[in-house]
C-alpha cells in the first residue's frame, strides 16, 4: 500500500464522476489523501459531500469491508460522528469510474463539519474526550468482523519491523540512531508483550488530521481505510503519538487521553507496560515512510505533514527513561507506581552485594545493570530500559522460553530424584544426546556445571590411560574449580594467578591465526599449529593423560583454529595414548551453524565430549559423553555419584531444549544469522582501521580492536569503552581475549536479522566516535 499512489484526477473529472453516478450538479474542491484521490463536492443548494477515488489495484473486498464498517460505526454511541456512505443512483455503493491511470472505484460519503485537530491544538478536556471517544470506538469494533480487515497493512504496528528494516534511508546518522532506539525498544515490548496483547478491530489511524474538532469539542473521525484487526492497545499508542504532537509537556497530554480512555473501557498491565514504548514506535514510523517516500521523490506535500512535529517528538521522548513514561499513564488511570525500584537507582544493590557477596564477583557494565526479566533475546531493566543480549549463551534458546520454563515446572511438581532410582527420563535424554554425536560417543555422565564436567573429563582420561599430565592451549578456560584453574593459562596466567602452569599441566601455544606464532587459516598454518602439539608431547617429562581444547576458544579471544589444525592435534595426542577431549561448553548445540557440534567443523571426532552452558538453558546442567571403553575403564570400583546430576528436572529441561533447538531451526538461524553478522562485520573493518580481525561460526564471533594493523597494538581501553557505550544504547556484549580487546559476540539463537542490523549500525557509529577519541597506553 505504500507503493499505491492515488490515482490522477482533475477537478473536473470528479464533478464529471459525481455528476454521473450520483446525479450531483456541483462544484469540486481536492483535499489531501494517501491513496484516494478525494474531493470535497459542494451542490448548487450548498450540501457537502467527500467523492473518494481509488485505483482498480485496491481490493474491492477491503473497500466493501470499510462499507460494512461505515455502516457499524453509524449505529454506534461514539461522541464523534463518523461520515456515511451514499450509494449511487443505480444503487451500487462502489461505482467503476475512468481515471488517469485507469480504472478506479468512487464512493460518495457525507462531509462533517469542523477543523482538523492540526489546526486547532488540544486542551485537556479535549484530549480526555478523545480518550473517551476512542475506548467507546474500540468497544464497539469489537462486536464487528469481516474477514478482509485480516489483512497485512503496511500501517499496523505489528508490522513495524518492516519498516525498521528501512532505517537506512534515513540520511542523517543521529536521526537514525533515533528511530533504531525506537524500534528497539519497541520489538523488545511486542516481544515479551505481543502474543499476550488484546486483540480486535481498530480504527487504526486517529492522527491529527482525521480528528475534527467544532467549538472546542471533538465532532468527528475520518478515514477507516487503515481499519485492522491488530493489538487492541495500538489504537490508543497511535491516537498518542499524534496526540503528544507540538504539545510542550507529551506525557501529560499522553496520560489525559490514556486516564479517559482507561476510565470508559479498563486497559491491564501489560497495555500500560507496551502502550508508551508502541506510541515511540508509531512515530518511528511515520518519520521512516516518510524518508522513503523522499527517497523515492514523491511529491505530495500531504505525505510529509506530520514528519517535521514527529522528528521533534521523538527527540523529546528519546531524553525520557521508559519506566517513568509507563509509570505516569499507570498512575493517570488509578494504578499504583512501579517506578519506585527503578528511580532509587541500583545503589541500595549495590551496597548490599558489596556487604554481602565476595568482591571478586565482577559486574559486567559501567554503571552496573539491574536487571529484572529476561525473555528471549532480550534482558529488561528496573528502569524499564530493554537490552539486546549479544553476550549471554548460557540462554541457548532465549531467557526464559516458554516450553523450558514449562517443562521444568511440570517435571518439577511430578518427581524430582536422583540417579539411584529408575526413571524414564534419564535414559531417554541420554540417548537423545548422543544421538546428536558421532557413532561411539554414546555413555553419558551427568552433572551440574560446565566445571563439574571437565573435572569429570579429566578423570576420565586418567582412569582409561593411566596417566596424569594433560596438555593444553594457552588462553585456554575451562573452570573454576582448583584443577581447572591449574589447567586453565586464562586463570593462572592472569590477575591473581600463580604466574606458571603446575607441573602437571602442559602449554601448547594458542592457534591464532592473526597475531599468534603462525599467522594464517590456511592448512599450512593448521599443520605448524599441530607441530606444537607434537613438540609439547614430544618433550613432556612424562606421558600425557590427554589433550583437553575448545574447538574454537572463547575466553582466548573467539579464536577459530586454522583448517587441520584439531585433525593434527588429535591423531598426535592419540599415537602418544593419549586422549582427545573437545570441550564444547561455549560451542556446542548448534551454535556454529554449519555443523551441530562445533569439532566437527575441523572434521574430527573426539574420544570424550564436554557439554555445559546452553544445555540446560538456565538450568544448572552439565554433561560428558565418551565411548563405551573409556566409560568402562573409568568404572574401578570407586561410585560416581553427583547429588544433582542426571535428576529428572534437568533430564526434562535438556530434552526441551534440543526440541527446542530442532523445532525453531536454530541450527540454520545460527548458520544464516552468523554469515550476515560475519558479513556485516567484515564491511566493516574495511571502513574502520580499529578492527584488526573479524573471525567466528555461526553465532559466535569475535571482533578484535588494534591501534595499529601492522604492530598490532591491543585497543583494550578503545573496546571496553565501545562495550559500555553500546550498553548505554541497549545492546549487551563483552570483551575478552590475552588483551581484553576482543568483542565477543555469542547470543542466544533466537535473535533476529533486525537485531543483527541494529547492533551493525550501532557498531559502526560507535567505532566512528572511538576513532576520534584519544585514548591511554594500555601498558
Amino acid at each position: 500500500m505504500l507503493d499505491i499512489e492515488a490515482p490522477r484526477l482533475d477537478a473536473a473529472g470528479a464533478v464529471r464522476i459525481a455528476a454521473d453516478g450520483w446525479g450531483l450538479q456541483a462544484a469540486a474542491t481536492p483535499l489531501p489523501g494517501e491513496v484516494a484521490r478525494n474531493f470535497r463536492i459542494e451542490t448548487t443548494d450548498g450540501q457537502r459531500y467527500v467523492l473518494k477515488i481509488q485505483i482498480a489495484a485496491d481490493s474491492v473486498a477491503e473497500l466493501e469491508s470499510q462499507n460494512r464498517l461505515l455502516a457499524h460505526l453509524a449505529g454506534g454511541d461514539l461522541g464523534p460522528r463518523t461520515p456515511r456512505l451514499l450509494p449511487a443512483r443505480d444503487g451500487r455503493e462502489i461505482v467503476p469510474v475512468e481515471t488517469g491511470d485507469g480504472t478506479g472505484w468512487a464512493r460518495l460519503l457525507t462531509h462533517l463539519p469542523g477543523r482538523p485537530w492540526a489546526e486547532t491544538g488540544g486542551s485537556p478536556e479535549l484530549r480526555r474526550e478523545l480518550g473517551r471517544a476512542l475506548a467507546r470506538l474500540d468497544r464497539h469494533l469489537a462486536t464487528f468482523d469481516h474477514p478482509a480487515l485480516h489483512r497485512e497493512h503496511p500501517w499496523d504496528l505489528r508490522r513495524a519491523e518492516r519498516q525498521r528494516r528501512a532505517v537506512a534511508v534515513i540520511p542523517e546518522p543521529r536521526r537514525r540512531r533515533l528511530v533504531d532506539a525506537a524500534f528497539h525498544r519497541f520489538a523488545a515490548y511486542r516481544t515479551l508483550h505481543g502474543s499476550s496483547l488484546r486483540r480486535s478491530l481498530i480504527h487504526g489511524d486517529a492522527n491529527d488530521h482525521n480528528l475534527l474538532v467544532e467549538d472546542g469539542r471533538l465532532t468527528g473521525l475520518l478515514d477507516v481505510g487503515d481499519a485492522v484487526v491488530s493489538w487492541t492497545i495500538a489504537e490508543l499508542a497511535i491516537a498518542l503519538a499524534y496526540a503528544m504532537l507540538d504539545e510542550k509537556d507529551p506525557l501529560t497530554a499522553a496520560a489525559e487521553v490514556t486516564g479517559a480512555y482507561h476510565a470508559e473501557w479498563p486497559l491491564d498491565d501489560r497495555e500500560l507496560a507496551v502502550l508508551f514504548p508502541f506510541a515511540c514506535a508509531r512515530l518511528a514510523q511515520s518519520v521512516v515512510i516518510s524518508a522513503r517516500r523522499r527517497s523515492e521523490k514523491r511529491d505530495d506535500g500531504y505525505l510529509y505533514v506530520s514528519e517535521t512535529p514527529a522528528w521533534a517528538l521523538l527527540e523529546r521522548l528519546g531524553e525520557i527513561d521508559p519506566a517513568p513514561a509507563c509509570d505516569r499513564l499507570r498512575q493517570a488511570c488509578g494504578k499504583p507506581s512501579e517506578a519506585a525500584t527503578a528511580m532509587a537507582g541500583p545503589g541500595a544493590l549495590l551496597a548490599a552485594r558489596r556487604d554481602r557477596i565476595g568482591p571478586n564477583l565482577s559486574l559486567a557494565y559501567d554503571p552496573p545493570l539491574h536487571i529484572v526479566r529476561g525473555f528471549r533475546q532480550y534482558l529488561y531493566a528496573a528502569d524499564g530500559q530493554p537490552y539486546l543480549d549479544l553476550v549471554n549463551n548460557v540462554c541457548h534458546v532465549g531467557h526464559c522460553h516458554p516450553k523450558v520454563v514449562t517443562t521444568a515446572a511440570r517435571q518439577m511438581e511430578t518427581l524430582n530424584t536422583n540417579t539411584r532410582y529408575l526413571y524414564e527420563g534419564l535414559t531417554a535424554y541420554a540417548e537423545r544426546l548422543a544421538s546428536t554425536l558421532p557413532a561411539g560417543l554414546d555413555v553419558c555422565f551427568f552433572v551440574n556445571s560446565g566445571s563439574e564436567a571437565n573435572e569429570l573429563a579429566i578423570r576420565l582420561a586418567r582412569a582409561a590411560t593411566g596417566r596424569r599430565d594433560l596438555l593444553v592451549l594457552d588462553g585456554a578456560y575451562h573452570g573454576h574449580t582448583t584443577s581447572l584453574v591449574e589447567a586453565s593459562p586464562y586463570k593462572f596466567m592472569g590477575k591473581g594467578g600463580s604466574g606458571h602452569a603446575a607441573d602437571w599441566v602442559h602449554v601448547v601455544p594458542m592457534p591464532d591465526g592473526y597475531r599468534g606464532r603462525h599467522r594464517g587459516q590456511g592448512a599450512e598454518t593448521g599443520r605448524q599449529y599441530a607441530a606444537e602439539v607434537e613438540r609439547a608431547i614430544a618433550t613432556s617429562p612424562r606421558p600425557l593423560a590427554g589433550f583437553l581444547c575448545e574447538p574454537v576458544l572463547g575466553c582466548g579471544g573467539q579464536i577459530v583454529p586454522p583448517e587441520g589444525f584439531l585433525d593434527g592435534a588429535y591423531e598426535a595426542i592419540r599415537r602418544a595414548g593419549g586422549l582427545a577431549i573437545a570441550d564444547e561448553v561455549q560451542v556446542g548445540f548448534g551454535r556454529a551453524g554449519s555443523h551441530f557440534w562445533a569439532f566437527e567443523t575441523q572434521g574430527v571426532v573426539p574420544d570424550v565430549v564436554v557439554l555445559g552452558k546452553p544445555i540446560g538453558n538456565g538450568h544448572p546442567l552439565a554433561a560428558v559423553v565418551t565411548t563405551r571403553a573409556i566409560a568402562d575403564a573409568f568404572a574401578n570400583g570407586m561410585e560416581f555419584f553427583a547429588t544433582f546430576g542426571g535428576n529428572p528436572v534437568s533430564c526434562a529441561v535438556g530434552m526441551a531444549v534440543l526440541d527446542v533447538v530442532e523445532d525453531e531451526g536454530l541450527q540454520a538461524r545460527a548458520a544464516e544469522l552468523g554469515e550476515r553478522m560475519l558479513t556485516g562485520l567484515r564491511r566493516l573493518a574495511q571502513r574502520h582501521e580499529l578492527i584488526g580481525d573479524v573471525r567466528g561460526v555461526g553465532l559466535f564471533a569475535g571482533v578484535e580492536l588494534v591501534r595499529d594493523r601492522q604492530t598490532l597494538e591491543p585497543a583494550a581501553q578503545e573496546a571496553a569503552a565501545i562495550v559500555d557505550r553500546l550498553a548505554r544504547r541497549g545492546l549487551l556484549l563483552s570483551t575478552d581475549g590475552p588483551f581484553a580487546n576482543v568483542i565477543k559476540i555469542k547470543p542466544p539463537m533466537v535473535l533476529t536479522g533486525d537485531d543483527v542490523d541494529f547492533f551493525l549500525r550501532e557498531l559502526d557509529v560507535e567505532l566512528q566516535a572511538t576513532a576520534g577519541r584519544r585514548f591511554c597506553s594500555d601498558g
